[in-house]
């Protein structure tokens, strides 16, 4: 049994987007350890490790975007679907579009898309690099926001995820304990990238839930 399984800090934090996150939960408690999408030790743990931890970015997504025109939101190395699956179930009216090199991976986050009826995403199966080049090649539109989780640490990261942003957009990637020191070895790929402004937000999860750590960089024009 998940630690918060009944909590009323679930209908606190995830609000109208509870029942389409139930549906989500049940499939990872039933089917994501088996198939590699969690590991053994968040079995109990799902709700708070891999939900609410993703949710900690949806404020934020959502006070950038109330007044932009364009709000779309690309999150690079979606996996398991944290946090693209649980922002798009929080944002209906946000456009998504999760990158996932693995076909496994972008296998599970089609049912998950199909089993929780989410009409406001797509799916890229390869890399960030390739959509990039795509950008370029004037294929694909810069996101407005690029979110990721536990892909890699900034000084790759921001070759992968700023070349995503649109000029005056902004990069969202959830972070551990280590978020300063990341951007501290990261000034200069930042720097090249057109990133400006990197700094470390406090992300709650939850009442009495451990707060995560957002690293926010703004893209200059």
């Amino acid at each position: 049994m998940d630690q918060l399984e009944g909590s009323p800090i679930l209908q606190k934090v995830l609000g109208s987007a509870l029942p389409k996150l139930e549906i989500f939960y049940k499939k990872l408690a039933d089917e994501g350890e088996p198939r590699g999408i969690i590991g053994p030790r968040d079995v109990d743990i799902i709700w708070e490790r891999h939900i609410l931890n993703s949710h900690a970015v949806v404020p934020f997504i959502e006070d950038f975007l109330k007044n932009k025109k364009q709000k779309t939101v690309a999150d690079i190395g979606s996996g398991g679907g944290f946090p693209g699956i649980v922002a798009a179930a929080c944002l209906p009216e946000v456009s998504f579009t999760l990158i996932e090199p693995m076909e496994r991976r972008v296998e599970w986050l089609q049912e998950c898309v199909n089993s929780l009826e989410l009409n406001n995403v797509d799916i890229y199966h390869g890399r960030a690099q390739d959509v990039a080049e795509d950008i370029k090649a004037e294929v694909t539109n810069p996101f407005t926001i690029v979110t990721c989780r536990a892909v890699a640490p900034m000084t790759k990261l921001s070759n992968w995820a700023l070349p995503l942003v649109a000029e005056d957009g902004k990069l969202l990637a959830i972070k551990g304990q280590s978020a300063q020191n990341e951007i501290d070895k990261a000034i200069k790929e930042i720097k090249k990238n057109k990133g400006i402004n990197p700094r470390v937000l406090d992300a709650p999860v939850g009442e009495y839930l451990q707060s995560t750590f957002i690293i926010s960089v703004d893209k200059r024009k």
